[in-house]
């Protein structure tokens, strides 16, 4: 069975590609993230595949009221419609967001802590990973008590595992080794 990020792939580097060519990446990336939403709405999923339903008529769900019918953007829900790839939108919607992020240079970082991050340190932080990473730096903050004292940075690819939980672990394979 093919993973939907391998069929999303290939339509959010169109997406992007159209919205790149028009200036209207911000533009794109809202509309997909509404019809992401309305993608992942449990009386939508039911719809799916329904044969009473054309194509075209369900992909007019995934645009709001404002937008054209002729507009780019819904040609494009409409090639999504046409080929059974509307249900794949939540990840479009994703992979056209990093692929955002990536042109724009800004790298998204979600710090795992056990107690609540103040603004200081996680400007410290913010400030540390541009450095390391060159990049702008998104941040995203989560209490996690399993992490027991540190953090755990996860910045894409590369993880930084400063947690207690994680030299603990260490300590203990030292130990008994």
């Amino acid at each position: 069975m093919t993973q939907p990020l391998t069929i999303a792939r290939p339509y959010a580097r169109a997406a992007f590609e159209i919205a790149s060519a028009r200036g209207a990446q911000n533009e794109w990336a809202e509309k997909l993230a509404f019809a992401a939403e309305v993608a992942a709405e449990p009386r939508v999923i039911a719809l799916f595949g329904d044969p009473r339903l054309s194509p075209q008529l369900l992909a007019s769900l995934f645009v709001r009221a404002s937008e054209s019918a002729d507009s780019e953007f819904a040609r494009f829900l409409g090639v999504l419609a046409d080929n059974h790839r509307l249900r794949e939108l939540p990840e479009i919607a994703a992979l056209f967001e990093q692929m955002k992020r990536d042109a724009e240079h800004v790298l998204k970082v979600h710090v795992r802590s056990a107690v609540p991050l103040d603004d200081g340190e996680a400007a410290r932080l913010i400030e540390a990973l541009k450095r390391r990473f060159n990049s702008a730096i998104q941040l995203e903050r989560s209490i996690d008590p399993s992490v027991l004292g540190g953090a755990v940075i996860d910045a894409g690819e590369t993880v930084i595992d400063g947690s207690l939980k994680s030299r603990l672990a260490k300590l203990e394979t030292a130990l008994t080794n």
